[in-house]
């Protein structure tokens, strides 16, 4: 009885087996995605071969003018989704405005498609041509004020962040610097109420489809007849990079 082979090897053979799938072309990977496993480089296959480009057949397949309804069924991870689900239907339950709902739907839409870290600016961003004014600017002022309490909306210092950060944690001089600057604000309230209905604990008994919101989307998304990444805008690049996440260049 032979040896049983071993986790590298296992992996090779795995990695063989994904690249045959693929038609023997390699996916790359970016630096930044590298550098998440404290890894600074581009990998070992690096321009070793025919690399992916285009439509990766291991993702779900979008149409050729995709719509932010199919970023969010093909492209987001699940458990951030339900995040921003619950958000915006308890926003809805709170009687917020449409423009609000989708604010807090489009919240942590960076998390969700793209990168954790200054997930407001990304956030904002990938929206700015689409929403109005007011919705990315939310976004991108509350990556600051969510860590600051605000006693006259109700909204605390969130519990978990302490778990996750430690009670020693103090934000970085440019998150202090944008929270006090969004304090001066005329939308100010609008960041707060999406850290007052950002939800930082689930209900595994509230079931929320991305449908319920199709009509707040319709009315307050501009979405582009060409589909998202295929329009010019100062966002065009970054759905392109969320929808062919592995292009080589």
């Amino acid at each position: 009885m032979g040896n049983a082979p071993t986790l590298s090897e296992r992996a090779d053979e795995l990695e063989h087996r994904q690249m045959q799938e693929l038609g023997e072309r390699i996916v790359g990977k970016s630096l930044i995605y590298n550098l998440a496993d404290g890894d600074r480089s581009l990998g070992d296959n690096a321009f070793g071969g025919r690399m992916l480009m285009g439509e990766d057949p291991r993702l779900p397949a979008m149409p050729d003018r995709p719509t932010l309804l199919d970023f969010f069924r093909c492209r987001f991870d699940a458990f951030a989704l339900t995040h921003l689900l619950q958000s915006a239907n308890l926003a809805q339950k709170n009687g917020l405005s449409d423009r609000m709902v989708l604010a807090c739907l489009l919240h942590d839409i960076a998390v969700a498609g793209f990168i954790r870290t200054d997930h407001g600016y990304w956030g904002a961003q990938m929206i700015e041509p689409y929403v109005d004014e007011e919705v990315a600017w939310a976004i991108r002022a509350h990556q600051a004020l969510r860590f600051f309490p605000d006693e006259s909306v109700g909204y605390a210092y969130p519990e978990n962040y302490r778990r996750m950060f430690g009670d020693d944690y103090q934000p970085e001089p440019y998150v202090v610097a944008a929270y006090e600057e969004a304090r001066r604000h005329r939308w100010y309230m609008s960041a707060r109420i999406i850290c007052v209905n950002d939800l930082y604990s689930f209900d595994p008994d509230v079931h929320v489809e991305i449908d319920q919101f199709e009509d707040v989307i319709g009315r307050e998304f501009r979405q582009p007849e060409e589909g998202l990444g295929n329009d010019n805008t100062t966002a065009s690049h970054l759905w392109r990079t969320i929808r062919w996440p592995a292009n080589a260049l």
